[in-house]
């Protein structure tokens, strides 16, 4: 397994993570713990989470599995991510950026993951209604107390990001190491000033949705029922944002270069975006033991030049 540098921190990261948002629905407590020992025999390290996972069941129940997987001597081996922001409750300060909601909500996932410290935590989406400079201010108080290692942002645009660097820079706090953007080969929007911002300040990127919520897995084809038992059958708003004429025509021409080389769809996916600027690790969701070695296969293909050519050539044919 190759590992990487989390951007300019110390921090040593696996280039396959695991995310972790269908633990709790689609993912029992029994299969958390197959996929987290799968995952660490595989030589991987990065899991992460967040208090609202899974998105379509009970808040913080992500959590709590990731916290049991990790029993056993495990919890040394991994570098454990979750994030905060979002709503957990009815009230006024049940979510978002503030002094009063951070330092609450650092203290229950740390319940919920039964463990001490949080390797890094990251502010899930900006809050326009706190300063950004009370926030980095809550979070370095944790860095300074040991319950977080390292912070990190997510959902956040160039400017955002640069603005946080700024106020850490003039403030001595604490700064973000890391951010969690959309980016799949059919979702390249942060290549105009996310990207540039990232690798200009040092900071590692962390893509969500690799595989663009399984439309990338190879699993769905044009004109056909998905499975049922697939993600995009259970939740079809996964999947139909994907869907038009380009993204199919990109799909089946990924795919076939692909097999060429003989790899999966999903492989490409991830290798691909291993050979972007600043990408540290990629999270991929699993909800099956025997998914976490396919993936790893994934880090394993080093695309050249010329492929990641041809690549483009396929999502942005010539007229």
């Amino acid at each position: 397994m190759e590992y990487r540098r989390l951007g300019n921190s110390g921090l040593q990261v696996s280039a396959l993570g695991m995310g972790t948002n269908v633990f709790g629905t689609d993912v029992d407590e029994g299969g958390a713990d197959r996929i987290v020992g799968q995952f660490i025999d595989d030589g991987a390290n990065f899991i992460d989470t967040a208090d609202t996972y899974p998105p379509y069941g009970r808040k913080g129940s992500s959590e709590e599995l990731v916290g049991k997987a990790l029993k056993g001597g495990r919890r040394e081996k991994i570098v454990l991510a979750t994030k905060f922001w979002g709503r957990m409750g009815d009230g006024p300060n049940d979510a978002g950026g503030s002094r009063h909601y951070v330092l609450r909500a650092v203290d229950d996932s740390l319940r919920r993951l039964d463990t001490d410290h949080i390797d890094l935590y990251q502010m899930h989406r900006p809050d326009p209604n706190t300063p950004i400079d009370e926030t980095l201010h809550a979070l370095d108080g944790l860095v300074r107390a040991g319950k977080v290692r390292y912070i990190g942002c997510s959902g956040y645009a160039g400017w955002q990001l640069v603005d946080a660097l700024w106020t850490s820079r003039e403030q001595h706090l604490a700064s973000f190491v890391s951010v969690q953007p959309e980016y799949n080969l059919l979702s390249r929007g942060i290549e105009k000033e996310l990207i540039p911002a990232c690798q200009r300040f040092g900071v590692g990127i962390i893509p969500y949705w690799p595989l663009a919520g399984g439309f990338l897995t190879g699993k769905y084809k044009r004109g056909e029922d998905r499975p049922a038992d697939s993600r995009g059958g259970k939740r079809p708003q996964m999947i139909d944002r994907w869907e038009s004429d380009h993204n199919w025509d990109a799909i089946e021409g990924l795919a076939a270069f692909a097999s060429a080389q003989g790899h999966t769809l999903a492989e490409l996916a991830l290798a691909w975006l291993l050979a972007r600027p600043q990408v540290a690790t990629v999270i991929s969701g699993v909800s099956r033991a025997e998914q976490v070695t396919g993936n790893a296969k994934a880090t394993e293909w080093k695309l050249t030049a010329d492929d990641l050519k041809a690549i483009e050539g396929i999502l942005n044919p010539p007229e």
